[in-house]
């Protein structure tokens, strides 16, 4: 079966409708439907310097390799590229609300996500951390984990997108357990990997120092791996993260859960920006997403790289299949 893969442009003022256009000019394996107003897609094509001639989309029909269409979300007010504006936020949501529909229903059996400016959302009184929590909201999902993945590494977050200071009171043994269940099901379901070894970071410097640079690793961590450890769950940790991320101690690994954002994202981006994908673990449906941002300042000039959202499309098809 050919796959139809789902494509949301993100923050209309960004680069995610540049990346989108990117892609329309390759073939892909796959069907793909690009979520967006045309206008925009249009204006932006047209400040690009590029010819675009897409199809609406039509549910129903039959999905072919290679073909791109459009599914019409119509923009709330004009776009000036490099520029904010909070009334398209709900536009951005319902281009995501499309998506999760058409995943949810067959339609589609991916969904692909540019990048979204959480910030210009919170403006226009709509609480959103993040593309992760609002899909897992919308599908009813339990617990969901944000990976990213480069060549030769991937990286889950036990916390997502939280201030550093909340971050030692969101990492609970229940929580912790959940994450690492969570984890280790999809490395075998969507990575077919039979027997997942996983290294797992302490929160602390040198993983608390034995307790002298903080108990988290002590009253929380260090129990629930020996837990999961007993039902045969091949962990390792909680290990330093400044040499967890060491080439001896990868080499022994298929993934690596961080505590929090900046812990390590830093380094799988580091080893592969542009080319790495950021998937939610533990959702109903297949999501995957570009690795960066919205890039105001590189909207409609030519400079935007397509490279990771490309990468994510080809990771959508995989796991779709």
């Amino acid at each position: 079966m050919i796959p139809r893969i789902a494509i949301t442009a993100g923050e209309p003022a960004g680069i995610g409708p540049d990346l989108c256009i990117a892609v329309a000019q390759q073939r892909f394996t796959a069907e793909l439907v690009i979520i967006a107003d045309p206008q925009l897609l249009q204006q932006r094509a047209a400040l690009l310097q590029h010819s675009l001639d897409l199809p609406i989309y039509r549910p129903g029909t039959a999905a072919r390799a290679g073909q791109v269409s459009v599914a019409p979300v119509r923009l709330r007010t004009p776009v000036h590229a490099g520029k904010l504006d909070s009334a398209n936020a709900a536009y951005v949501l319902e281009t995501l609300d499309c998506a999760i529909r058409g995943c949810n229903d067959n339609s589609f059996q991916a969904m692909v996500t540019a990048p979204v400016h959480k910030g210009i959302i919170n403006d226009a009184g709509i609480a959103f951390t993040g593309h992760t929590e609002y899909l897992a909201e919308k599908t009813g999902a339990g617990t969901v984990v944000m990976m990213l993945a480069a060549p030769g590494l991937r990286v889950a977050l036990a916390t997502t997108h939280l201030p550093l200071a909340q971050v030692p009171a969101a990492i609970t043994r229940d929580h912790l357990e959940a994450v690492l269940r969570c984890l280790h099901a999809e490395l075998r379901n969507k990575f077919s990997i039979a027997d997942p070894r996983i290294l797992v970071a302490g929160l602390n410097p040198h993983a608390g120092e034995g307790g002298h640079l903080g108990r988290e690793e002590i009253d929380v961590i260090e129990p629930i791996l020996a837990t999961l450890r007993e039902q045969g769950l091949r962990l390792s940790g909680p290990l330093p993260a400044d040499t967890l991320f060491t080439p001896p101690c990868l080499a022994q690994a298929d993934a690596v859960l961080a505590m929090y954002h900046d812990q390590g994202l830093p380094v799988l981006k580091h080893m592969g920006f542009g080319r790495s994908v950021n998937i939610t673990l533990g959702l109903p449906i297949v999501r995957t997403s570009v690795d960066h941002g919205t890039a105001l300042d590189k909207a409609a000039t030519g400079a935007a790289n397509a490279g990771s959202l490309v990468a994510a499309i080809q990771a959508a098809i995989e796991m779709a299949a």
